[in-house]
């Protein structure tokens, strides 16, 4: 009996979660189609009819951490700086999955930096989350909480500073705990503001994850 495009549709989502699995298990660097196929059940000729090359998986993987980032549920973003705070709050690793997926997304870069077309692909999609940092940003500046300035050029430095922390609290999370992050951002804020004290963010905001 012939497969319909379910059966395809089906079997294509299971590769996806069996290339997720290792991911979350090895990172890039351990991400071949051998050990997707050990993962699946399956033979590495099976997958070929996916993934021809190790760069057509690794584009497929990079999609799908994509995918994964953008559907993780968001904090409450209120307004102005609070929403500001919120969105670096959803960069960092305070909860077991934003810690995993956070792992992946550093392991990736080796990969993305030995390709350009890879890493020009990483450049976009920092480049879109600094766009829209940026939106958050202007808006905390009409309502005169944050000081006047490019707006994109405090984005910059908002994922900057997020990301560093991000690095730092993966290589060593008793130093960088959820409670010890959040800290560390609220200063940083309080500092981009001008020394003054950030207004308090929404109740589901405030709370350490």
């Amino acid at each position: 009996m012939p497969r319909t495009k379910g059966d395809h549709e089906a079997r294509r989502r299971e590769v996806s979660e069996a290339v997720w699995r290792v991911l979350a298990a090895h990172g890039f660097g351990g991400l071949t189609l051998r050990a997707v196929a050990t993962e699946l059940g399956a033979t590495t000729g099976l997958l070929t009819h996916y993934f021809p090359a190790k760069r057509d998986l690794v584009a497929h993987a990079l999609d799908l951490l994509d995918e994964r980032t953008a559907a993780r549920p968001r904090r409450a973003a209120g307004q102005g700086l609070a929403a500001v705070r919120a969105a670096l709050l959803d960069i960092l690793p305070l909860t077991a999955e934003a810690t995993a997926s956070n792992r992946i997304w550093v392991s990736s870069w080796d990969t993305a930096l030995a390709d350009p077309a890879l890493s020009e692909g990483h450049a976009e999609k920092y480049a879109r989350s600094r766009a829209r940092l940026a939106e958050l940003v202007a808006s905390a500046q009409e309502l005169g909480e944050l000081p006047p300035g490019d707006p994109a050029r405090l984005a910059a430095g908002a994922q900057s500073f997020a990301l560093g922390l991000v690095v730092q609290a993966l290589l060593a999370p008793a130093a960088f705990p959820p409670a010890h992050q959040v800290a560390l951002l609220d200063d940083y804020l309080t500092s981009l503001a001008g020394g003054s004290t950030p207004p308090p963010p929404p109740p589901s905001a405030r709370e350490a994850p």
